[in-house]
Formats: C-alpha cells, structure tokens, sequence
C-alpha cells in the first residue's frame, strides 16, 4: 500500500470525529422554519452526514485510481478522488428534500475539516496551507459546477468535465477517460436504487469497484442495519 493512502487513510475515523460533531456543526441553525423543523433529527443527520462522508475516505480504493488513472501518489491525487466521490453523494442527497440538502452542507463541511487536519498531519506549513485551502476550495465549487453540467449532459460532456477537472486537462488516453465516465454512470445508478430514508439514517455506501468484475451486480444494494437511533 502507497505510503501516502497509509497516513491519509490512518488520520480520520468515526471515533476521532464523533466526539467533536457537536463543536464542528452547531446544533443550533438559526435558520427559521428549516432549522426547527431540522433540531429534532439535525444530531442524526450529522452523524449519517459523517459517515457518508468517511465512507469517501475508507471505502474508496485509492491506489487503484493511482494505477489506472495514471495519477501521482500525492495529496492533490487524493483531494481530486476524494471531491468526486463527495460529489457523487450530494447529488444523491439533495433528492432527499430540505434533510439531505442540510445533510450535504454536513458534508461538506466534514471534508473541508478533515481536508485541513491531514494538511497539519503532513506538516504543511500554516500559510501555505490557508492559501491552500482557499484555492482548493475555489477548484471543489467550479469542479461541482461541471460536474452537475456533466452529468445531466450525455457521456462526452460528462467526459469534458471529467477531463478538465479530476485529470487537470491532461488525459491523453481515451481509454482512462471511458473508464471514469462508466465508473460514474454506474455509481449514480447505484447510489440512486438506495432508499433516501436509509441513507439519512446511515449515511452507509458501499462504492461499486472502478473496473467492475461482474457488472450484473450494480442494482442490488445491501440493506442497511442501524437501530431505532439510526446509528
């Protein structure tokens, strides 16, 4: 296993961060009639949200994105991997009404932290780390933006926004480009027969493999276990 996947995968577990979901994300929104229809289930919705979002980190393969796509064993690498598996999940959630959209920010706000702790973690000097962020943050709303625009496009607009966002423009094998648009595709499809009810509870997804061994299987999700808490 690369050295880098080894640190990044080693700094961020359910029980580093559970403890401080409360301090990360106010229980509080202040938000008007969302955030009291929201305050009864918003500690539920947080921890789903955590899962979800580890579950970008822990159950994606990253060296077999490295392999076959080519990519450098760097944090960058990893950010990139990281921010279309993110993305995959909010445009799953946002079908879940005003919970899964207040789930998405959740989200995001989860891999902004943990995006920062593993800069620290690498010993990413404080300056360069804040300019950092703020450039990264830049390139996950423009990347956003492409992808929705891909994805609701056919296979080459998806590809265009696959090529200049997750290969930085400079993908030269057609092949690698197919590879990530079916990859895609099928995680859409999968993440779409999950029931919405079971993921605000859970937060639980299982990434299909980016080169799928029995392609048959995509359309049949585990149930998810969890108890009358939704953990």
């Amino acid at each position: 296993m690369a050295l880098l996947v080894r640190v990044l995968r080693n700094q961020t577990s359910i029980s580093q961060w559970v403890p401080v979901c409360s301090r990360l994300v106010p229980v509080s929104l202040s938000q008007g009639q969302w955030g009291r229809t929201l305050s009864g289930t918003s500690q539920k919705i947080k921890i789903a949200a955590l899962r979800m979002y580890t579950s970008c980190v822990e159950k994606t393969d990253f060296e077999e994105f490295f392999l076959r796509c080519q990519m450098p064993d760097t944090f960058n690498s990893w950010f990139l991997i990281t921010l279309l598996h993110v993305w995959m999940c909010l445009v799953r959630m946002k079908q879940e009404g005003r919970s899964g959209k207040y789930m998405c920010r959740i989200i995001v706000h989860f891999m902004w932290e943990d995006v920062e702790q593993r800069g620290r973690v690498m010993g990413v000097n404080s300056y360069v780390l804040k300019k950092n962020m703020i450039l990264m943050t830049n390139n996950f709303y423009a990347a956003i933006l492409g992808y929705d625009e891909g994805i609701l496009s056919d296979d080459h607009g998806l590809a265009a926004a696959l090529w200049r966002t997750f290969f930085n423009q400079k993908c030269e094998d057609p092949r690698q480009l197919e590879l990530l648009v079916e990859y895609v595709r099928k995680q859409m499809q999968y993440l779409d027969s999950m029931n919405g009810e079971d993921l605000l509870l859970t937060g639980e997804v299982n990434w299909r493999p980016l080169v799928e061994k029995n392609p048959q299987s995509i359309l049949k999700p585990h149930a998810p276990t969890y108890n009358d808490e939704g953990l």
